[in-house]
């Protein structure tokens, strides 16, 4: 099977979803609309298929491509036009690596657009996120280990996309850039703490593709003013 060319590869921008949050159509049509590259709809906890189902349907309303990230079995909704599958790095638990992603596709591996999904090593770097204490995330790394870990991602493993996740809080760039730097294949996501444009600057200068998600609860207008941030920084190695 020949895979198609990844349709995230060309991301600078993309505004991420949770189904169990409430999103009004005014505020879904701003982001909708707002010139991102994408929306990503994903969540630690209380995704279902019917949540996710919903939210989709009216982001489908819009023309931004629409991704999914597959956090449970329930959540796996037909029609998206990606699907990432997260691969926690950073934790000693198993299941989060290998040990749920065996159990899905024990049932549903015939049935997987393998053309439209890709692998995400995720790096859980605040361990008072949500996603850190559901994992068991070690999430205070020293730089070296950081390393260690994009190596295992980016050169073993040859994961498409390595995620570095702060989840709460505005991250290390300088650790971001490094990753980034180290990278041959992967592409870095970063998300984390975003929530106004100048922080939006300092993480399209560091990572490959900014991730903004709670500033869309939080401050729409702070959230949609990182659009235009990223898109004014070319990256560079």
């Amino acid at each position: 099977m020949e895979l198609q060319s990844a349709i995230y590869e060309h991301w600078r921008h993309a505004f991420k979803l949770d189904p169990e949050r409430e999103i009004s159509d005014e505020r879904l049509d701003a982001v909708c609309m707002s010139g991102t590259d994408a929306v990503i709809v994903g969540g630690t906890t209380g995704v279902t298929f019917d949540n996710t189902v919903d939210l989709m349907s009216r982001i489908r309303r819009y023309e931004v491509p629409c991704a999914l990230e597959v956090s449970s079995e329930e959540a796996a909704v037909p029609g998206f036009d990606h699907y990432f599958v997260p691969l926690v790095l950073n934790t000693d638990r198993a299941e989060w690596m290998a040990g749920r992603q065996i159990g899905a596709l024990r049932k549903f591996g015939a049935f997987i657009p393998w053309e439209i999904t890709s692998a995400e090593g995720y790096l859980i770097l605040n361990g008072e996120a949500e996603a850190a204490k559901l994992t068991g995330a070690r999430a205070s790394l020293d730089a070296e280990t950081v390393t260690a870990h994009i190596y295992l991602a980016d050169k073993l493993m040859r994961l498409p996309i390595v995620y570095m996740e702060y989840s709460g809080i505005f991250g290390d760039m300088a650790l971001v850039k490094r990753a980034s730097r180290l990278v041959s294949g992967a592409r870095v996501f970063y998300g984390g703490g975003i929530d106004n444009a100048d922080k939006a600057r300092q993480a399209a200068e560091a990572a490959h593709t900014v991730i903004v998600g709670n500033a869309i609860y939080d401050d729409l207008e702070a959230a949609l003013s990182t659009v235009a941030a990223v898109v004014e920084v070319p990256f560079g190695r």
